[in-house]
């Protein structure tokens, strides 16, 4: 798998687990942070599966899981952007940062489905 993919998703969930320490202690704001840790933080979890998946199909069916926690990231920021709970400076960092792994993983899906 491309190291890339999995930088930006390591770099990815440390930002998710900040800003969850952020909302938690300073907006006092849980539930919504905890499913954006989550699936935020979950998706390099679900690369860091495909490398021992079982097969292609495995790895794929991972990688793909990698994207809709992607996908679930990018609805809770939106949400706690409506609510006000972040700053548009802070949404559209991040927002940015779900967007870039998004497309990495769809990149990388296509690839692996190319070679199987």
């Amino acid at each position: 798998m491309d190291k890339s993919i999995k930088q930006k998703s390591r770099e990815f969930a440390i930002k998710i687990v900040l800003l969850h320490k952020q909302l938690s202690a300073r907006r006092k704001e849980s539930v919504m942070s905890e499913e954006l840790l989550r699936c935020g933080a979950g998706a390099g979890a679900e690369l860091a599966k495909a490398d021992c998946a079982m097969g292609k199909n495995d790895q794929i069916a991972k990688v793909y899981k990698a994207l809709q926690d992607c996908a679930e990231a990018k609805y809770w920021l939106e949400l706690l952007n409506d609510t006000d709970y972040l700053t548009e400076f802070e949404f559209g960092d991040i927002l940015k940062d779900c967007d870039e792994l998004g497309k990495l993983l769809i990149v990388q899906i296509k690839t692996f489905r190319a070679a199987a």
